[in-house]
């Protein structure tokens, strides 16, 4: 058997491993279903709950200037975003959990694939490399991602893998499908809009420097980029058409002087973000400061320019996120409203390509200076695995943070027990929660004032600010946070501040609310379902109806009625 085969089927062997490993990952979401621990933060409080009131509205291709009632009283269907995303038809079709996990399956396997074709191809071509191939790949395709994301970053080395081979003339339809495909798993605003960006700056580079068009490459961009904006004609209307003012056009970002900013783009630097966790501060960052003085002392070392340039780019990236919310914007964002409304510092997206690509270099950097520096290789490698591997999400949000389960969390049953009690259509009266999601309420059919959208109409901003508006003047911390964001329109409580779950086991109290009852019966409230018990209901002219209590709920619920 020559070298070649044997190189050919360890590899094959580790792939193999890598998928099993995981499978294994995904395992506790489809064995325990609703009862696994997933995300809250921008996950279950927001985006799962949308996916099913959308589902269940009957407006996943509703009009331009349709609405969805559900939601603070006619919420714009271009609020939750196109209809020929693959994670909405998969909520559509499937139920919640059960689409989470596949979603998940999907975006992790395309992440693996892209990964690995990516290095194969351009970056660690040497046939012995493979477990530095393999071993990155499914380090890559592991880390904690915001899930309603979908591939809009770990679909970042596919897109760079076509492109690349488009770029050098190398490619067949392969490349042409995967660019197709991206778009309908991923977003454009959430991800690829930067990619896009970075990947034209490669074009425009080749143009300068090797003075020819490349039309190939520049169809590809072309293509990827006008699809993306076929497929997000909601977006694109409501930016460039709609002439309805968004609670977005209020936003104030650049608040922060220059050694805030400085310290801001070192933390982001050394520990990254939580809707692109690259979990890179203990074993990556090493490696490749490590890597770095090895380049430094050694000329002749293959692929030492595209790691320089790659590790340079991730500090520039880290810079670039923390000073866009510097205060030397602020005169040209009150110029240009469409600073404020997108978020450019978003191109610090492109870190998780980055860095793992660096890593991945770095590795086979030492791989190729011998026997030592390829066991420090691998052990890296797999440190990276395992410290990944215990960011698994039943691991990371029931074992150490003690979050509620999916079940718990939604407490379908309990939600159908305040139903039954209050007896009237969901759709005739209005609610509004306290020291819980306004998702929980949504996801369970009911009719909300209060809610968490990335856009609803400024108009409605104004209007629901009115029931709080005392609340918010107690408080300068909820006052900013909604005047200048705004983005979770709840009823904030100054006792509360900002925490928004309040569970069963917890002993907190209301004491001093101040409410404006009359503006939320004005807007159609007439519930308010609240975790804590109000000690001056009568002075917000509430009534405790009945306190409801469910073993697989989270939340103890004081069910309140406006007199």
């Amino acid at each position: 058997m020559s070298v070649a085969t044997i190189g050919k089927r360890k590899e094959k062997i580790y792939i193999i491993s890598a998928l099993v490993l995981l499978f294994l990952y995904f395992l506790p979401m489809y064995v325990l279903g609703e009862n696994a621990h997933i995300r809250v933060h921008d996950n279950l409080d927001s985006n799962i709950a949308w996916y099913k009131v959308l589902a269940e509205s009957g407006q996943i291709f509703g009009g331009l200037h349709s609405t969805i009632p559900q939601v603070i009283n006619g919420l714009p269907r271009d609020a939750f975003g196109t209809a020929f995303s693959g994670i909405i038809w998969l909520h559509a079709l499937f139920p919640s959990m059960t689409a989470y996990a596949l979603s998940q399956t999907i975006t992790r396997l395309a992440a693996f694939g892209g990964m690995y074709l990516l290095l194969k191809k351009h970056f660690i071509k040497h046939e012995d490399a493979h477990f530095v191939r393999v071993g990155v790949s499914l380090a890559f395709a592991l880390t904690p991602f915001w899930p309603s994301g979908m591939l809009s970053t770990l679909g970042y080395p596919l897109a760079l893998w076509a492109f690349l081979n488009i770029r050098s003339g190398d490619f067949s339809w392969k490349e042409w499908v995967a660019l197709f495909l991206l778009p309908f798993y991923s977003s454009f605003v959430l991800g690829f809009f930067f990619f896009l960006v970075a990947i034209s700056f490669l074009w425009i580079y080749d143009l300068i420097r090797k003075k020819r068009w490349n039309w190939p490459f520049l169809f590809s961009l072309i293509f990827m980029t006008s699809l993306y904006l076929l497929i997000e004609y909601r977006l694109v209307y409501s930016m460039v058409l709609s002439e309805q003012p968004n609670h977005r056009m209020e936003f104030i970002s650049s608040r922060h002087d220059f050694w805030h900013s400085m310290r801001l783009s070192l933390k982001n630097f050394l520990i990254g973000h939580t809707h692109v966790m690259t979990v890179h501060t203990h074993v990556i960052l090493p490696i490749l400061f490590l890597t770095l003085a090895l380049l430094a002392s050694k000329r002749e070392i293959k692929h030492k320019k595209i790691f320089i340039f790659l590790f340079l780019l991730n500090v520039a990236l880290s810079i670039w996120y923390a000073f866009w919310f510097n205060n030397l914007w602020i005169p040209l964002k009150e110029k240009i409203s469409f600073l404020n409304t997108f978020n450019f510092a978003r191109f610090h997206f492109l870190r998780i390509i980055v860095i793992y690509l660096s890593f991945g270099l770095a590795c086979y950097i030492l791989w190729s200076l011998g026997k030592l520096w390829r066991q420090l290789a691998t052990i890296a490698i797999i440190s990276q695995i395992i410290t990944l591997l215990l960011f698994n999400e039943e691991l990371l949000y029931g074992y150490y943070f003690h979050s509620p389960s999916f079940k718990e969390f939604y407490a379908t049953e309990q939600f159908k027990d305040i139903k039954e009690y209050i007896g009237d259509p969901q759709d005739s009266y209005r609610v509004a929660s306290i020291g819980i999601h306004p998702a929980i309420s949504q996801y369970n059919g009911f009719y909300t004032l209060d809610t968490y959208n990335n856009v609803y109409p400024l108009e409605y901003k104004y209007k629901f600010r009115k029931i709080i508006a005392k609340e918010l003047d107690k408080n300068k911390q909820l006052r900013k946070y909604y005047d200048e964001w705004g983005s979770r329109c709840y009823i904030f409580v100054d006792e509360l501040g900002k925490t928004y779950e309040f569970r069963k086991d917890q002993k907190t109290e209301v004491r001093h609310l101040e409410l404006n009852t009359n503006q939320f019966k004005e807007m159609g409230g007439r519930y308010i379902f609240s975790s804590v018990p109000i000690l001056n209901a009568r002075d917000n002219n509430l009534s405790l109806l009945k306190e409801f209590n469910h073993k697989e709920s989270a939340w103890k619920i004081y069910l309140y009625q406006v007199i």
